[in-house]
C-alpha cells in the first residue's frame, strides 16, 4: 500500500535537473540523460546498471567522460567548455544509506553545520533551523547526540543538514535501505512532505518497489548504463516489456487511486481506473479523498472465465486480456485491460490452457482484500 503519491507538477520556473552524459569504468558503459523537475524522480533499476554512478556525476564525485549537467539553469559540468564546478560549490544535497553524522555534536550542531557550509562556501541564504526542524518532525531531538537516536531519526536529521546547505536539487541513495520496516514507516510521511512541499528535484536511488510506489513522481528505468524507459509508475509497471526490471516473481500492478469513506465492516473503498477495490488498511494520514497509490502483486490475483458468484472475496474487476508473457518457470503473467486501467496476473501454465487464455478473451480478476493488507 502507497501513501500519498505525488501532487500535480510545480510551476515552470521552479528548479530542474537536466543531463546528458558517457561515462566508461572498465567494462561499465554508462550513457544516459535524465530530466528531473520539482518532485521525486526515482532512478530503478538493478544493481550495476549505473544509478548511483548518476547521482555522483550530479554530486561531482564522478567527472564524465562527455556530457553537460545543469540544474535550474545553471551549469555544473560541461566538458565541451571545460567547465566542472568542484563539488562544494554546486549546491547539492547528498544523503546516504548511512546518516553520517558527527558523533561529538548534538542534533542542533549537525544541523547547523549544514546551514554554515552554504553560508561559508555559497553565500547563499540557508532555510532556518527551525522550518527544517518542524517540516521533518525532529524538534525534539535538537539536544540529543546521535548514539541516542534510532536509524529513522538519524535519516531525518541527515535529510535536515542537507536541507540547511540550501541545495538546488536533493541526491538520495537508498537512503531507507539501512531502516528496517518500522523504522521505514516512520520516515517515509517525511519523505512525501519534503517531496510535496520543498519544490526542489529529489534524485531517489531505489530497487524497492514500495518506495516507488509511495514516493516517485517519475521513474527513470536504468539497465546495463543506459535508459530503458522514462514515465509515471502506473504506466510502467503494466508494461510486459519491462518486467525483467519491474518484477520478475514479483510482478504487479500499481494503480493510482482516492480513498473513499470507510465501510461499517471497516473496509476501505479506493476507487481506482479499474474500479473500486476494498482494502483492510491505509496509513492514518490518509484521510477520505486522499490520493494515493495501490499495488496489486500479481500472484494475489486469481482469474475466472465468467462473473464469479457466491465468493468471500469483494473485489472482483472485469477485463479483456491483452498480453500474455511466458515465464521461465512455465508460468504465465496475464496483462488484463480493465477498463483502461492494467491488472497484472500470475497463473500456472495449466490454468492458462484451461481458461484459454489468449489476447481478446474477457477475464474477471479476482484479488481478496486481505491481500492487500500492508501488515501482511
Amino acid at each position: 500500500m502507497a501513501g500519498s503519491p505525488p501532487p500535480p507538477p510545480p510551476s515552470l520556473d521552479a528548479p530542474s535537473l537536466d543531463m546528458d552524459v558517457a561515462l566508461r569504468q572498465g567494462a561499465f558503459d554508462l550513457e544516459a540523460a535524465v530530466t528531473a523537475g520539482p518532485g521525486l524522480t526515482v532512478l530503478f533499476g538493478q544493481s550495476g546498471s549505473g544509478k548511483s554512478t548518476l547521482i555522483d556525476l550530479v554530486a561531482g564525485l564522478r567527472r564524465p567522460d562527455r556530457g553537460r549537467i545543469a540544474v535550474g539553469g545553471v551549469p555544473l559540468v560541461d566538458t565541451a567548455s571545460g567547465l566542472w564546478l568542484p563539488p562544494h560549490r554546486r549546491r547539492v544535497g547528498y544523503v546516504f544509506q548511512e546518516a553520517r553524522l558527527l558523533p561529538h555534536l548534538t542534533v542542533r550542531q549537525n544541523l547547523l553545520y549544514g546551514r554554515w557550509f552554504a553560508r561559508r562556501h555559497l553565500t547563499v541564504e540557508a532555510p532556518t533551523l527551525d522550518s527544517v526542524a518542524d517540516l521533518l518532525g525532529i524538534a525534539p531531538l535538537l539536544a540529543r547526540r546521535p548514539a541516542g537516536l534510532s536509524g529513522g531519526e538519524k535519516a531525518r536529521v541527515a535529510l535536515g543538514r542537507a536541507l540547511l546547505a540550501a541545495p538546488r536539487i536533493l541526491l538520495m541513495d537508498e537512503p531507507l535501505a539501512a531502516l528496517d520496516e518500522s523504522r521505514k514507516a516512520e520516515i517515509l510521511p517525511y519523505l512525501e512532505r519534503l517531496r510535496d512541499q520543498v519544490g526542489l528535484p529529489i534524485l531517489y536511488v531505489t530497487h524497492a518497489v514500495a518506495e516507488v510506489a509511495r514516493l516517485a513522481t517519475t521513474v527513470v528505468m536504468l539497465d546495463q548504463g543506459r535508459v530503458r524507459a522514462v514515465g509515471a509508475p502506473s504506466s510502467l509497471w503494466s508494461r510486459p516489456d519491462l518486467m525483467d526490471l519491474t518484477g520478475g516473481a514479483e510482478a504487479g500492478s500499481l494503480l493510482d487511486a482516492v480513498v473513499g469513506e470507510r465501510t461499517g465492516d471497516g473496509l476501505i473503498p479506493l476507487d481506482t481506473p479499474a474500479g473500486r477495490i476494498l482494502v483492510p488498511h491505509l496509513p492514518t494520514e490518509l484521510a477520505p479523498g486522499s490520493r494515493t497509490r495501490l499495488r496489486i502483486p500479481a500472484r494475489d490475483v486469481l482469474l475466472s472465465d465468467r462473473a464469479p458468484q457466491g465468493l468471500s472475496a469483494l473485489n472482483i474487476l472485469p477485463g479483456v486480456v491483452s498480453d500474455v508473457r511466458l515465464e521461465e518457470d512455465g508460468s504465465r503473467v496475464v496483462r488484463l485491460d480493465c477498463v483502461g486501467a492494467t491488472v497484472l496476473a500470475r497463473v500456472t501454465g495449466t490454468s492458462a490452457a484451461a481458461l484459454a487464455i489468449a489476447p481478446g478473451r474477457p477475464l474477471w480478476a479476482i484479488v481478496k482484500a486481505v491481500a492487500l493488507d500492508p501488515a501482511t
